[in-house]
């Protein structure tokens, strides 16, 4: 049974940072694209960034350019996005996603359960 498993949201002021962690289980993610997507109410769940199996390039959505950092460790099948600067607008249910090949698609095959992250002001 194939599992992402998402941590470390939580609670934190503007300005500050967090860094999530996505651990893949249940088969091998080689040839995988991994990354992140997130969803605030009555919105449309949002690309925010992603990493192919080989660790390059990296995609980021323009919102979070220059804030927002991932990187993936395939030994422990595991993604990360370290979140800097973070603002208010980047409160959200943050949700892992794999899919196969070296793009995320906007439906992409495996999808973690999400995590919050609430950024006051």
């Amino acid at each position: 049974q194939v599992q992402l498993v998402e941590s470390g949201g939580g609670l934190v002021q503007a300005g500050g940072s967090l860094r999530l962690s996505c651990a893949a289980s249940g088969r091998t993610f080689s040839g995988y694209t991994m990354g992140w997507f997130r969803r605030v109410p009555v919105k449309e769940r949002e690309f925010v960034a992603a990493i192919p199996w080989t660790g390059g390039p990296t995609y980021y959505a323009d919102s979070v350019k220059g804030r927002f950092t991932i990187s993936r460790d395939n030994a422990k099948n595991t993604v990360y996005l370290q979140m800097n600067g973070l603002k208010p607008e980047d409160t959200a249910v943050y949700y892992c996603a794999a899919d196969l090949g070296r793009f995320l698609r906007n439906t992409p095959e495996f999808w973690g359960r999400g995590i919050q992250v609430t950024v006051s002001s």
